[in-house]
């Protein structure tokens, strides 16, 4: 499994929450980035990750992410506080050959117990 590295420097690799703690994420439509705890990215522009046991999301960046597939370590900007409710919460900062690369996030789907057991063997986090 790849791990999730919640630092605005990814050089660092300091595991640090980023930002102030805010309202509770709301059930089902939030999570926190702090209980990210994998990923995986079966292509460039899609990135599973697994939250605290039983919780797959789906993020869909708006173009192509450089490295995302064959990097063992991203990490998850959040803003403005430590949840991500929306897409425009999230970046992905990924080290390409010319440094970190910033991915936005276009889209972000909590994905059913039934859709994450579906996905190939390869794509779950």
């Amino acid at each position: 499994m790849r791990k999730f590295i919640l630092t605005g420097a990814l050089a660092a690799g300091a595991l640090v929450t980023l930002g102030a703690a805010g309202p509770a994420p709301k059930q089902d439509r939030c999570f926190w980035t702090q209980s990210v705890n994998g990923f995986t990215a079966p292509d460039d522009k899609t990135v599973y990750v697994k939250v605290g046991v039983k919780e797959t999301w789906r993020l869909d960046l708006f173009g192509t992410c450089p490295d995302v597939r064959w990097n063992t370590d991203i990490a998850l900007l959040s803003r403005p506080g430590s949840s991500i409710c929306s897409a425009l919460d999230a970046t992905i900062i990924t080290n390409g050959p010319t440094g970190p690369q910033r991915c936005q996030v276009s889209k972000i789907t909590k994905l059913t117990p039934e859709e994450a057991a579906a996905l190939p063997a390869k794509s779950r986090p």
